[in-house]
C-alpha cells in the first residue's frame, strides 16, 4: 500500500502565502532548490485541490515557472467545479468524495501519494486517519498582518513524532514527522 505525505511550505506563523510577498517569501535558496529536485524526481502522484490547479496550471501556461518535472508527474485534482478536459499535461479529474478516492487510491495503488498546497484536501485526507507524514518547511518569517491561508486552521489536534529535519541555506527548517490524530489533549497527570 502506497504512502500518502502531506507536503507543506509555510511562513513561521503558519501562513501558506502572504500578500504582497513574492513566491517562497523571496527565500529560496541554491540547496533548498536542488533538494527540491532530487525530491522530485522520485516517482510519485501529486494530488490537490481545485484552487492550488489553477493556481498550477496558470503558471505553467504564462510560462512565468519552471513547472517541468512537476508537469511530467501524475497529477491528480479533486473538484467538483473544474471540467474535463484539464490544460495541464498528466492530470486527471477526480469528481466526488476525495477521501473515499484517496482511500481506494491508497489500497489498490502502487505509487507513493503526495500533497501540493490544498489546505482543505490535507486537511480532509488528516481527519480521515490517511495521512502516512506530513513534512514541512517551515520560512524565517512572520506574516501575521499579511499572511494568507493558514495552513493548520481547522485542523483535528495531531501529535507529531519526527523522523528527519534539515535545514537549507542556513535558514529554512524542513522537519518531516509521523502524524497521529488526537480525540483532544492529553491527559495530565
Amino acid at each position: 500500500m502506497p504512502d500518502l505525505m502531506v507536503d507543506v511550505i509555510t511562513s513561521l506563523d503558519g501562513y501558506s502565502a502572504a500578500e504582497g510577498w513574492p513566491g517562497l517569501w523571496g527565500m529560496g535558496g541554491p540547496e533548498y532548490f536542488e533538494w527540491l529536485g532530487e525530491d522530485s524526481a522520485g516517482r510519485f502522484t501529486t494530488l490537490m485541490g481545485a484552487t492550488t490547479y489553477r493556481l498550477f496550471a496558470g503558471f505553467e501556461e504564462s510560462g512565468e515557472e519552471d513547472l517541468s518535472e512537476l508537469t511530467a508527474m501524475d497529477k491528480v485534482v479533486f473538484s467538483n467545479t473544474l471540467a474535463e478536459p484539464l490544460s495541464w499535461a498528466n492530470t486527471r479529474l477526480v469528481t466526488g468524495d476525495a477521501v473515499d478516492a484517496v482511500r481506494e487510491m491508497k489500497a489498490d495503488g502502487d505509487k507513493p501519494l503526495r500533497t501540493i498546497g490544498s489546505p482543505t484536501l490535507c486537511r480532509s485526507l488528516l481527519a480521515a486517519g490517511l495521512v502516512d507524514k506530513l513534512r514541512t518547511v517551515v520560512f524565517p518569517v512572520v506574516t501575521g498582518r499579511t499572511g494568507q491561508d493558514p495552513f493548520y486552521a481547522g485542523w483535528p489536534d495531531v501529535a507529531l513524532d519526527t523522523v528527519q529535519h534539515r535545514t537549507f541555506d542556513g535558514r529554512l527548517q524542513m522537519m518531516e514527522y509521523l502524524p497521529t490524530v488526537l480525540d483532544g489533549p492529553p491527559a495530565h497527570d
